[in-house]
């Protein structure tokens, strides 16, 4: 990878967030976290206790930021900017993150149905010395989901890397009554305040 001022790294492995990036124009590497899968996690995504979702999207986007930044110097890296992510989804308080398997996968979309959540992407921007972040939050409302449906959903396997069980781009688009924020958000990176984030730290965006 070349040295300009107008590439970045991406601490995530998503291909969604690849392809939101290349939308706007964004010239990136992605920056793996983990060579192998036997090697120990590098952010503890634990919610702390009477963490509110907000706080924990923020604290884990943080997080991630500053793991991709010591990866650089510690691989020798060129020191470009480090984007990092964390989507969830809040019910009533609560964070939904990625299920665990096929039960619970099925238990988030249930408590999901019919009623309106927020889904929260934090995005942070590690360079020389500090970070900087947005919040982007979207309110999604779902209509009733029938048993059938959830099981299908969750058969097609595209819920289990995925915050609250679901892929807006994907089948669970069939059950959205209104969304009221970003779309692009939902998916896994929010256009608009990344396009921000990085015209503020001098990169250039549709380069």
């Amino acid at each position: 990878m070349r040295a300009t001022k107008n590439y970045i790294y991406l601490a995530s492995r998503s291909s969604r967030r690849r392809e939101l990036l290349k939308q706007i124009g964004v010239k990136h590497s992605v920056l793996l976290m983990r060579e192998t899968a036997s090697r120990a996690i590098d952010i503890d995504e634990t919610p702390l206790p009477d963490e509110s979702p907000a706080d924990y999207v923020y604290r884990i986007t943080r997080a991630k930021a500053e793991a991709g930044w010591s990866r650089l110097k510690q691989r020798n890296l060129p020191l470009l900017p480090v984007l990092a992510a964390d989507t969830i989804v809040a019910l009533d308080g609560c964070i939904y993150g990625k299920p665990k398997d096929t039960a619970h996968a099925e238990k988030m979309l249930k408590e999901l149905s019919g009623r309106t959540h927020q889904v929260l992407t934090a995005i942070a921007l590690a360079s020389q010395g500090n970070i900087k972040h947005r919040l982007s939050v979207t309110t999604v409302r779902f209509r009733d989901i029938g048993k059938r449906e959830i099981q299908a959903c969750v058969a097609n396997g595209e819920v289990f890397d995925k915050a609250g069980a679901y892929a807006i781009q994907g089948l669970a688009a069939a059950f959205i009554v209104e969304i009221f924020g970003s779309y692009s958000g939902v998916m896994g990176l929010p256009l608009f305040e990344t396009s921000q984030l990085l015209e503020e730290s001098g990169i250039e965006i549709f380069h």
